[in-house]
């Protein structure tokens, strides 16, 4: 039996950083993954998807143009041009071998396969077992997750790999989730040209933003031509003819030529076998503690610990393992300050915890906002100026607790409101910043005045 130091299953961003850094550092590392080296990211989650909607963004703003709404308006642009871009550029054709070389030359050993836990010490990749002395990192990700829906099994249907994949878009399609994922790819294939219907059993886009952002989303992609039902969930999937049938609670029937499932996502527990060291096999996530420790001798990063499934994240924690597994010295883990991005038109960008989950958790609640329009910059930038950014505060600390910068760049703007949550800068402190003018970051100026 073969004997490492650590082992790493499933070779995602970090478990590949993890894995790299270690075996780099002089340790014996074998790295595990039945797929590609990279994960979901780099090849139908973050980069594909992002150059997609680079493209979809790029037409809306043409169209914003009066002189040219028209001529562009009149265009269904080409979707094989942007899949064949995104198959040369953003994966290297799909190819992982320079992903897995990468990783050989700084001395690890790759195999790939299914691996899993059978015990305190030991793994197995599809049943050829390993030893290991000092630990091992499950990094498996997530999949999508398929809700249980009447027929969804006897249809056809795409998940976000399908359309990355796609070298042809269909002429309209159902999406079934209104969180990131859902809304991020209506826009976009909307603005290919496709007819898109959201559905969200949620009352507001964005289940787990603040509900104006939500509200404020669903009208920008109404404008986009997409239908949105928010507060109704899909009881019932048939075929219709070449194309599917989708019954809402309600009575409501949709029906369109492709279904796109956007529920979410769903780690394997049991599959990686963490049950063999006495994690419990129907756990959703992986039991972490501020270090990513599992169990002694058993650590998890990224999607599968259910810390928030962004790649930002997977990287965070594989540092903090990295250390550990080195005996070095560094901060734990710590949420407070975890940003997110939807990156729709406008962008829907956040940290830390919302006005509702601030309540929850019983803290005195003070809130300011401003409307991204009736700032400067809004002012100027006119067509496509849609957004809010909306400031939550524990009134007994006199500091951020969580933040939402929705408009263009809000992905950007929020880098500022990050910093204030995580640092936990004084109020007093932040209203006596200067910020530029004109920018959009100056609205959290005007927010923090609303706070009072």
């Amino acid at each position: 039996m073969e004997t490492y130091d650590v082992a790493v299953i499933g070779m995602g961003p970090g478990g590949e950083h993890v894995a790299g850094t270690l075996a780099e550092r002089g340790l014996r590392v074998l790295g595990v993954d039945h797929g590609l080296v990279g994960g979901e990211c780099p090849y139908w989650g973050c980069i594909p998807t992002k150059m997609i909607i680079r493209a979809a963004d790029a037409l809306a703003e043409a169209r914003r143009i009066p002189a040219l709404a028209g001529q562009v308006g009149e265009i269904r642009p080409s979707w094989a041009v942007v899949a064949s871009r995104i198959r040369d550029e953003a994966t290297d054709d799909w190819d992982d071998t320079v992903a897995v070389d990468r990783f050989v030359g700084q001395g690890g050993t790759f195999v790939r396969g299914t691996g899993r836990l059978t015990g305190p010490g030991r793994i197995e990749v599809d049943a050829t077992p390993y030893a290991v002395t000092r630990g091992v990192v499950v990094a498996t990700g997530t999949r999508p997750a398929i809700p249980p829906i009447d027929g969804l099994k006897l249809v056809p249907y795409w998940t976000n790999r399908e359309v990355v994949e796609a070298k042809e878009l269909p002429e309209s399609m159902i999406v079934l989730g209104g969180g990131a994922i859902g809304c991020e790819l209506a826009q976009a294939l909307a603005r290919f040209g496709v007819r898109v219907t959201v559905v969200e059993a949620a009352d507001h886009l964005l289940p787990m933003e603040e509900p104006e952002a939500g509200r404020l989303l669903a009208s920008v992609l109404e404008t986009d031509g997409v239908a949105v039902h928010v507060g109704s969930s899909a009881r019932r999937v048939d075929r219709e003819g070449d194309g599917v049938a989708v019954s809402l609670t309600g009575g409501r029937v949709l029906t369109a030529e492709r279904l796109l499932v956007a529920t979410g996502r769903r780690a394997d527990i049991a599959g990686v076998g963490l049950h063999a060291v006495g994690v419990d096999a129907s756990a959703r996530t992986a039991p972490v503690d501020e270090r990513c420790r599992v169990v002694d001798g058993v650590w998890a990063v990224g999607d599968v610990t259910g810390e928030g499934a962004f790649t930002h994240v997977a990287m965070y924690q594989a540092g903090i393992v990295i250390r550990d597994l080195l005996g070095e010295d560094g901060p734990p883990a710590d949420y407070r300050a975890l940003p997110r991005v939807t990156f729709t038109d406008p962008e829907v960008a956040s940290v830390g915890l919302t006005e509702d989950q601030a309540h929850g958790r019983g803290l005195p609640v003070r809130t300011g906002s401003t409307a991204v329009p009736s700032t400067a910059r809004g002012w100027i930038h006119k067509a496509g100026n849609e957004g809010v950014i909306k400031l939550v505060a524990d009134a007994d600390r006199g500091v951020l607790v969580g933040a939402t910068a929705m408009g263009p760049a809000g992905g950007e703007v929020l880098g500022a409101l990050t910093v204030a949550v995580h640092a936990e800068v004084p109020l007093a402190t932040l209203k006596s910043m200067i910020y530029a003018y004109p920018t959009f970051h100056r609205g959290i100026e005007d927010a923090l005045r609303d706070l009072g």
